[in-house]
């Protein structure tokens, strides 16, 4: 009698937790080095009150490193990426999170690399899904760009990140 009470409150807890991870992506990159290698993935998935951008980088030296989206969708390794434009600043307001002027929509967290050299991370955002999906689809798309350095979060244009180590142009899922 009491199994069917016991698999329903198995069901109830399971479903919720794979609705998590079938939600669809609204953005979708495939990240490369400056060789053309695979170096990961990120994506942009809709969450209650905002949106979530997971970025999975591996082949990166241990410890932090920048994280920005730019605001070309363009990465070409010839140029070590900086075909992919400054920093997405739709506002035109200056660089850092720690800057008394504000920061700017391409500013994100430093994510960190383990002695593996991989990063795992995911990042939340209030940001309007839709409101977000315009910025980076705009005419000429975006990238995101993992940087050799940590962003110092104050320096104007671009945080002293150093290099661009890593980049991938995001695409809408299924085109």
């Amino acid at each position: 009698m009491r199994l069917p009470f016991l698999l329903l409150g198995i069901a109830a807890v399971a479903v919720p937790a794979a609705a998590e991870r079938m939600v669809r992506p609204l953005a979708l990159a495939d990240l490369v080095n400056a060789d053309g290698s695979p170096a990961g993935k990120a994506r942009i998935i809709p969450r209650p009150n905002g949106v979530m951008l997971e970025v999975e980088v591996r082949g990166m030296k241990p410890g932090p490193h920048a994280l920005h989206l730019h605001a070309v969708g363009k990465c070409q390794r010839s140029d070590d990426f900086t075909s992919a434009g400054g920093h997405l600043n739709p506002e035109g307001h200056e660089h850092g999170n720690l800057n008394p002027k504000g920061s700017h929509l391409g500013d994100l967290p430093n994510v960190t690399a383990g002695s593996d050299g991989k990063i795992t991370a995911g990042i939340r955002t209030p940001m309007r899904p839709f409101k977000l999906m315009q910025q980076i689809f705009d005419d000429d798309g975006t990238a995101i760009v993992v940087h050799e350095d940590a962003d110092d979060y104050r320096t104007d244009p671009t945080g002293n990140a150093g290099k661009r180590m890593v980049c991938g142009v995001f695409y809408r899922p299924g085109t």
